[in-house]
């Protein structure tokens, strides 16, 4: 959605969820100037339509900002078009201290020049010129931040140490359909040839790996089976690696998943760590599958600082972990009980969902809006498979 603020024209995007963030993205669209439709639900609820005008507002307003990290992917665009941005500094999730100075930086070997008064960040460049930009970190954010930056940049961009998460390649491929020159998107070196046009495309987006996961982890917490129509299995070969350890037994039939769960998982060692690593957005599930496994197993987050604050919340529930750093050490019980307990953001939020189903008694999920950020009726799809779920 970012991405179609590089040129004027009518953009149509399939396989697009009714989420809150698509909503909050496609208001700071509307805000800058752009018109965003989605679908209606009876004829094509995924299909969201964007059409790019000829003059925008280059600003992300505050109070969008703060609601969702991810709008400062707008940055790097509006730069690149319009060679100015005025961008609220980022909200969103509360898992621990996320500067964004990395992109600012990697703008920065660009051509451009930032600063920051009053809340927000302002970027100008009279031309951005390609170069050589080597991230600290693979920053998901940065690198599509960068690559967006760069389509429209004098001259050859090469980015390196760049994020290799299937996304990347996804939002190359869609740049490329523009008629962007990306080369290696999907590995950790990315070379972008900067071009003066670019024009609008239909797009297919990619399924969303972190919502199949969530699907996995409940058949997995509540035994049973499942398939996953759309679920790519070569977008989580790790995680079904480690899944697989545990017990639960997935197989990759090419366009969906069949997953079945044994009467008990057994526990593993999980370490999170950028693609094709285990996601740090996966460990919440993954905790909440080894609090009810055989064994103890040893979590350690090397990804965000911050991100163990729902752990409490499954303690309610009577698990048992212990958290000693960057680890969490989590000894299975025999079941959980239910519990009113708090989501601190979208994937610890469905973890605890995930808990409840496996939970004796009732759970009663607050703070439930951070879950409607990253799902679309993960309720009724919940209660199709047989949960009692409302």
């Amino acid at each position: 959605m970012a991405a179609s603020v590089l040129a004027p024209g009518r953009f149509t995007l399939r396989n697009v969820p009714r989420i809150a963030d698509v909503a909050l993205m496609a208001e700071l669209l509307d805000g800058m100037g752009a018109t965003v439709t989605h679908g209606s639900s009876d004829t094509a609820p995924d299909v969201l339509t964007i059409d790019v005008p000829e003059v925008m507002v280059p600003e992300a307003p505050y109070d969008l900002v703060e609601r969702m990290r991810a709008s400062i992917v707008v940055l790097g665009p509006l730069l690149a078009r319009f060679g100015e941005a005025r961008v609220s500094v980022p909200g969103g999730d509360d898992f621990g201290h996320r500067p964004i100075d990395m992109h600012l930086r990697a703008l920065e070997q660009l051509g451009a020049t930032f600063t920051t008064s009053h809340g927000y960040i302002e970027g100008r460049a009279e031309r951005l010129v390609g170069a050589r930009v080597i991230l600290e970190y693979p920053s998901v954010g940065a690198t599509e931040n960068l690559l967006m930056a760069a389509v429209r940049a004098k001259g050859t961009t090469v980015i390196d140490n760049a994020a290799r998460e299937p996304e990347i390649a996804d939002l190359a491929a869609f740049l490329n359909a523009m008629g962007a020159e990306v080369h290696g998107a999907g590995g950790s070196t990315i070379t972008v040839e900067g071009v003066e046009r670019l024009h609008p495309v239909t797009h297919t987006v990619v399924p969303d790996r972190i919502e199949a996961a969530t699907y996995l982890a409940a058949v997995g917490m509540a035994g049973g089976a499942i398939q996953l129509h759309g679920a790519r299995a070569d977008h989580m070969e790790m995680l079904l690696e480690k899944l697989g350890d545990m017990g639960l037994r997935v197989d990759d039939g090419g366009d969906v998943l069949w997953a079945t769960a044994p009467d008990r998982l057994r526990s593993v060692d999980v370490s999170t760590l950028p693609y094709p690593g285990v996601a740090t957005d996966y460990k919440p599930l993954l905790v909440a599958l080894l609090s009810v496994a055989d064994g103890v197993g040893i979590l350690t987050e090397n990804v965000f600082a911050g991100r163990f604050r729902y752990i409490p919340e499954l303690v309610r529930m009577g698990a048992d972990i212990r958290v000693e750093g960057h680890h969490a050490v989590v000894r299975g019980v025999e079941a959980l009980s239910g519990a009113p307990v708090r989501a601190p953001d979208i994937r610890a939020g469905a973890a605890l969902v995930v808990a409840g189903l496996a939970a004796d008694g009732e759970t009663v999920v607050a703070d439930a809006h951070h879950v409607e950020r990253g799902y679309q009726d993960l309720v009724g799809n919940l209660a199709r498979l047989g949960a009692d779920i409302s």
